[in-house]
């Protein structure tokens, strides 16, 4: 999947005021590459994620798809793309309560179309591999924090998606969760070949990272 923006620029309008989140933001995904967006909180991290993960639109510029605008596509088109070719990872990991480790890993597949059996066997194979087979029946109030990002990292898996998303993946952990967290993507970059974006603060993520943006006041730059 390629993905690159053009002049991306995203206003919020709050009350009388407007706030411009990204100011005129062009870069490109190397595809397979582990890429870093660095910036503080408020910078404008996550308005760019929620745009190149099609879960917004732009306010100006273009956000392109395999050369696609997909400013242009409707909302079910969109879905479709985020729902088969990425996977999405957040800070508050975005787990259903009332489902079990299993379950919130089988509701992408779902979603897709998979069968039962299908769901089953994919979420106990994924579980397995962020090493939490012994966890497939907890629900998350019964997980740590590292336990449930890792059920989050699964379930962002499910469709074999080209990309996966991460937005601020350690922030709710302690340093030695957060690298065995960081570990766990960097492996699924190098192992599976897919190409993973992260927006974090965290500098440890930094320096694995194949390529590095700062972004501060909604405008992006290159690092390394």
């Amino acid at each position: 999947m390629e993905i690159r923006t053009e002049a991306l620029t995203k206003i919020y309008s709050v009350g009388s005021s407007r706030i411009t989140a990204l100011d005129d933001v062009s870069f490109e995904v190397n595809e397979r590459a582990f890429t870093a967006i660095i910036g503080r909180s408020g910078s404008g991290k996550s308005t760019l994620l929620s745009l190149i993960g099609l879960n917004d639109v732009p306010t100006s510029g273009r956000v392109l798809v395999d050369d696609k605008d997909v400013s242009k596509l409707s909302g079910g088109e969109r879905r479709k793309i985020r729902l088969h070719r990425m996977g999405f990872v957040f800070q508050t990991f975005n787990l259903l309560p009332t489902l079990n480790a299993t379950e919130n890993v089988e509701l992408p597949m779902s979603l897709a179309g998979k069968t039962p059996k299908e769901q089953r066997e994919k979420a106990t194979k994924l579980l397995e591999t962020v090493s939490l087979g012994n966890r497939v029946l907890h629900r998350p109030k019964q997980l740590s924090l590292g336990e449930m990002q890792r059920v989050a990292i699964a379930r962002a898996l499910a469709n074999d998606p080209e990309v996966i998303i991460a937005d601020e993946p350690t922030g709710e952990l302690d340093s030695k969760t957060a690298k065995e967290v960081i570990v766990l993507l960097l492996g699924i970059n190098r192992e599976k070949k897919k190409t993973v974006i992260v927006a974090t603060h965290d500098e440890k993520i930094v320096e694995m990272a194949d390529i590095v943006y700062t972004i501060e006041d909604g405008r992006l730059s290159f690092k390394s």
